[in-house]
């Protein structure tokens, strides 16, 4: 890692595939060291590095020390913290990593979580509970997981920003809601869900018949940054009596920001939040967890079997976490969130995540300082949009064709990872900066190959018109 000069090599998958070929899993090799040259060659070679101070693409994020401490002990150890028996203390540090987390979000007590693989396993959760809640509320003899879906699951309808996270779709499809049971609400100038039109939209719901059934907000969409209104959406979700939501897989960092903690206020409202560790917390892949405002709510995902959880276990008061749990086996990821707080602190983490919304801020400035670029909007958290727009006379699928090949030229060359989205039909390029190791000089770096790579792309285009002109 520390002599990696370059974020990626540029291998495409079709070169990397021919290397695979010939490889037959049936016939182990003779040493562990020819075992581990091969791998070099089929994966570290060619391996993606975020740490690497211009990788900017994804949501991606350097780690801490502590956390690649962790893994090697959970690993060795190979804890699974479904049961008491399997765990033991690891139980007990995941719960309190739990109730640290309430803490920050400002939960009240009675509150719970639950450590999961990710935002999307916390958001398929949340929807979950706001389904099976809301069942229970009306026939409390009649649950979800016993009976099945009543007649009127197909008018619940669920909100979201049209800017929102694919996993609220997806759940709803597991859920058997389906996708048109999700109704995006359109954003604002600043890419927030528009409180008022969604007031709009479950009123014209209730209007058709149907039934709102929950509201999801978010706070950091992927392609913006942008976190939504959410004292405002919290007022809307307690007047209509639906599941309020928070999805904070992005902007859960801003729970350890000693400057910009006020931008999540309204999140201690939510019925249920996502946090994703392993994105603006610095933890290693997989580290998400999932809370909610009432505990009891948890009861629809525990299912007693007599070899692993019975329901004397509960009565008892054995800890199992596999109650509240939509997985069985599970890693004890939460060890690598407590080292990172018994090592370096919440106030690190903190000011990591606070230096890197700062250095957003500045490659703001820097991009909107060149006519050639068009900047979507002033960043949030630590995403920013925009795109390549040459003064010359070119179409808009021109435009748009110029932008995907500056991103695919960047990443093939490896020299920078920069990531590409769509909006409003048009195509635009996007940094996403996670890393505290990276520098203006970094960034400035990718601007500058980004532009002379459009610039030529575009003398090219333009050349080849005015010669297709002249004859």
């Amino acid at each position: 890692m520390a002599t990696v000069s370059q974020p990626f090599s540029g291998i495409s998958p079709q070169e990397l595939a021919a290397e695979f070929a010939a490889i037959d899993l049936t016939r182990p090799l003779a040493t562990t060291e020819a075992a581990l040259h091969e791998l070099s060659q089929l994966w570290l070679r060619d391996a993606v590095w975020f740490h690497h101070p211009r990788y900017i693409a994804h949501l991606n994020c350097p780690i801490t020390l502590p956390t690649l401490l962790a893994e090697q002990l959970l690993s060795a150890v190979n804890t699974s913290v479904d049961t008491w028996d399997q765990s033991a203390g690891a139980t007990l540090i995941e719960q309190k990593v739990v109730d640290w987390t309430l803490n920050q979000i400002g939960l009240p007590q009675g509150s719970e979580g639950i450590f999961t693989s990710g935002g999307t396993q916390s958001n398929l959760m949340a929807m979950l509970l706001a389904r099976d809640s809301r069942v229970a509320k009306q026939t409390p003899e009649r649950l979800v997981k016993h009976h099945g879906l009543p007649a009127e699951a197909s008018r619940w309808r669920i909100f979201t920003s049209a800017l929102s996270h694919f996993s609220i779709q997806k759940s709803c499809a597991l859920l058997g809601l389906g996708y048109e049971a999700v109704i995006p609400v359109d954003y604002d100038d600043d890419y927030k869900m528009d409180s008022a039109k969604l007031a709009q939209a479950m009123a014209k719901v209730r209007d058709e018949g149907l039934i709102p059934l929950a509201v999801v907000a978010t706070a950091g969409t992927t392609d913006f940054g942008s976190i939504d209104s959410l004292t405002d959406i919290a007022e809307l979700c307690h007047l209509h009596q639906v599941w309020f939501h928070v999805d904070a897989a992005y902007g859960c960092g801003l729970l350890t920001s000693t400057q910009h903690r006020h931008r999540l206020a309204g999140i201690e409202l939510a019925d249920s939040v996502t946090v994703d560790y392993h994105k603006s917390f610095f933890q290693s892949v997989s580290c998400g967890a999932f809370f909610v405002r009432d505990a009891t709510h948890l009861r629809h995902v525990t299912v007693h079997a007599d070899y692993l959880n019975p329901l004397s276990a509960k009565q008892e008061g054995t800890p199992n976490l596999v109650d509240k749990s939509l997985q069985t086996t599970r890693r004890f990821d939460a060890l690598k969130m407590w080292l990172s707080l018994r090592i370096i602190g919440r106030e690190s983490l903190g000011e990591a995540f606070d230096q890197v919304m700062a250095l957003t801020v500045e490659t703001h400035h820097r991009l909107v300082a060149y006519p050639q670029l068009e900047v979507l909007h002033a960043p949030e958290l630590t995403t920013q949009v925009f795109r390549f727009h040459p003064t010359t006379e070119l179409s808009a699928t021109e435009v748009d064709d110029i932008n995907q090949h500056i991103r695919k030229g960047l990443n093939r060359s490896g020299e920078a990872m920069i990531a590409a989205t769509r909006v409003k039909g048009k195509q635009y390029l996007k940094f996403t900066l996670l890393n505290p190791t990276t520098s203006i000089d970094d960034i400035q770096q990718v601007i500058d190959a980004l532009i002379y790579r459009g610039e030529a792309l575009a003398s090219h285009r333009l050349q080849s018109k005015q010669h297709a002109g002249a004859h």
